[in-house]
């Protein structure tokens, strides 16, 4: 496995740059592993700074990838690991194109950004993202609205690893502090919700060409 789901928690990856960030996100870290439920913190490329355990565990089942682990860049992880699905359930709709749309978004403010830059150079090698990104994207937006671009808040489905929580929903809750504020960055934390969905069939790993995203095209 790339990473462990218990054990020594990592240390954080280095912030920007003082001294000071790099022991506010230490003792972040011992904050964030307090937390129940899954909970990390990105910057605004969604490259991961820190995870709790509960989040690893989420993904504890994740086959190793040279670019898109969820414990590197969130948003990679969405749209370019095959084994989202087996994890993010509805995944398409409820995952992709909502994320597609905040990348699209913030591309928009941070367009020299050379981090973004290269996720937007990946999407554009997938032909059927592509398609979704430059002309699926804005009719699904005019259809379910700007809103459906925002993370906090969102409902969307998981399949959890552990039976215990199986099949269910998390609302995605968008935290930040003042110092990670300055620091571009915002935590996020995936509050599972107790319900009782119909049990859900974990995607087999499929051998994909290129692209999984299939729910916008170019049509549109």
């Amino acid at each position: 496995m790339a990473f462990q789901a218990e054990g020594q928690r990592p240390d954080p990856r280095p912030g920007p740059g003082t001294p000071e960030a790099e022991a506010y996100l230490r003792d972040y870290a011992t904050l964030l592993e307090a937390a129940p439920f899954p909970s990390l913190v990105v910057d605004h490329r969604w490259d991961v700074l820190l995870t709790n355990t509960a989040f690893r565990t989420l993904f504890q089942d994740v086959e190793p990838h040279p670019t898109a682990l969820p414990v590197d860049n969130f948003l990679r992880f969405v749209l370019f690991h095959p084994d989202a699905a087996t994890v993010l359930g509805d995944h398409e709709s409820s995952w992709c194109l909502p994320m597609l749309a905040h990348f699209a978004k913030t591309v928009e403010r941070h367009g020299h950004d050379h981090g973004l830059q290269a996720i937007r150079h990946d999407i554009a090698q997938d032909p059927i993202m592509e398609a979704a990104y430059r002309h699926g994207l804005p009719h699904w937006l005019r259809s379910v609205g700007e809103r459906a671009a925002e993370q906090d808040g969102a409902v969307r489905p998981l399949l959890h690893p552990d039976p215990r929580w199986g099949a269910t929903d998390c609302r995605i809750v968008v935290e930040t502090t003042d110092t990670l504020r300055d620091m571009g960055c915002a935590r996020l934390t995936l509050v599972l919700r107790e319900i009782r969905r119909p049990p859900a069939r974990r995607r087999r790993r499929a051998h994909r060409a290129v692209s999984h995203l299939r729910v916008v095209h170019a049509a549109d």
